[in-house]
C-alpha cells in the first residue's frame, strides 16, 4: 500500500534533521524538529513538499500497476470462475479458434470485425448450490439494452465452451430473456410537484417512473434487487413523500416450458435468474395525498 504525501515528507525530514553536517551547516541540534526550524515558506520545506508529492504519485502508480497485475493474474488462472467469466466475454461470433488454444484466430481481420464480433456484452459465473456444475449467464444488447443472444450465436457460443472447458466441467448456459418485474406500489405525493397520475406538474414528466428505470440500469449485470434500496431510490425524487411497497414479483423464463412461470413475491431481495430484470409496466403504482 502507499505511504500518504505526509508520511513520505516526515520520512525525508527526518532523515534531513537527522544529518550532523547539514545540522552543522544550518546551525540546528541534530534530530530535531523540522518544523521547528523551517517555516511553510521557506526554500527547504517547499522542496521537500515537491519531491514528497512526487514520490507519492509514483508510489500511487506503483501500488495501482500491482494491483491490475494481481487481479489480471487471478482471472487468468485456467479453471476458476473468473477466468470462465472472461472467456465468455472473450467469444467472437464467426471467428474459428486456434488449434489447441482457447485463443481465437484474428489473423486478417480488422478492429472493427474483431470489435463487431464480440457479442457477449455482459457474463456473470457462480456453482451450482446442489450439484457439481458451473453456471454461465449472459446477455448481448439491443439498441443499448440487454437481450439474449440469438439461437444461431448461442449454438456457436455453446460449442465454444465444449472446447475449451476442462475436462468433466458440466455447463450450463443461461441465455434467457429478462426476469419480468412486477411493482406494486403506492407512493404518498407532494401535490404541489406531482399530479395524480404521478406526472411532473413543471416538467411533464413521470420522475417515479424514471428512478425505476434508472435504478434497473444501475443494477449490476446478475446482481441483487434489494426493495430497501429500491424504496431508497424513489425516496429521493423530487414530489415523492413516502413511497411503499405493497408488494414486489417477479418472473422468469421456465426452461422447461420455454415461458414466463407464475409471478411469485420478493421478499428481501432477489437475484434474476437472466442476470436482469425488466419492468413489465407501470399499472399498479398509485398516487395519494
Amino acid at each position: 500500500m502507499a505511504r500518504t504525501r505526509a508520511e513520505i515528507k516526515t520520512d525525508m525530514t527526518t532523515q534531513f534533521m537527522a544529518n550532523i553536517t547539514l545540522a552543522d551547516a544550518y546551525g540546528f541540534p541534530a534530530g530535531s524538529n523540522f518544523s521547528e526550524h523551517f517555516s511553510l515558506v521557506s526554500i527547504e520545506n517547499i522542496l521537500f513538499d515537491i519531491v514528497a508529492y512526487a514520490i507519492f504519485l509514483f508510489e500511487l502508480i506503483l501500488d495501482t500497476h500491482k494491483k491490475e497485475v494481481d487481479e489480471a493474474l487471478y482471472n487468468q488462472k485456467s479453471g476458476r470462475l473468473p477466468w470462465y467469466r472472461d472467456k465468455a466475454l472473450a467469444f467472437q461470433y464467426g471467428f474459428d479458434l486456434i488449434t489447441d488454444s482457447d485463443e481465437f484466430d484474428n489473423s486478417g481481420a480488422t478492429e472493427e470485425q474483431i470489435a463487431d464480433s464480440k457479442i457477449i456484452k455482459y457474463s456473470a459465473v457462480n456453482e451450482s448450490d446442489d450439484e457439481s456444475r458451473v453456471i454461465i449467464k449472459i446477455a448481448g444488447e439491443t439498441d443499448g439494452e440487454l437481450s439474449p443472444i440469438t439461437g444461431p450465436q448461442r449454438e456457436a457460443f455453446a460449442e465454444y465452451f465444449q472446447e475449451i472447458r476442462y475436462a468433466g466441467v458440466k455447463l450450463t448456459i443461461i441465455n434467457y430473456l429478462p426476469d419480468l418485474l412486477f411493482p406494486n406500489l403506492t407512493i404518498y405525493r407532494d401535490p404541489l410537484v406531482l399530479d395524480t397520475n404521478g406526472m411532473s406538474i413543471l416538467n411533464g414528466n413521470y420522475p417515479v417512473n424514471e428512478a425505476i428505470q434508472e435504478y434497473m440500469r444501475e443494477l449490476p449485470f446478475n446482481g441483487e434487487f434489494v426493495i430497501a434500496h429500491f424504496i431508497d431510490k424513489l425516496q429521493q425524487v423530487d414530489g415523492v413523500l413516502i413511497p411503499v411497497a405493497n408488494n414486489i414479483e417477479s418472473s422468469w423464463i421456465d426452461p422447461e416450458l420455454d415461458a414466463y412461470g407464475d409471478p411469485i413475491s420478493i421478499a428481501v431481495k432477489r437475484i434474476p435468474e437472466s442476470g436482469y430484470f425488466k419492468v413489465d409496466n407501470f399499472d399498479n403504482i398509485n398516487y395519494v395525498v
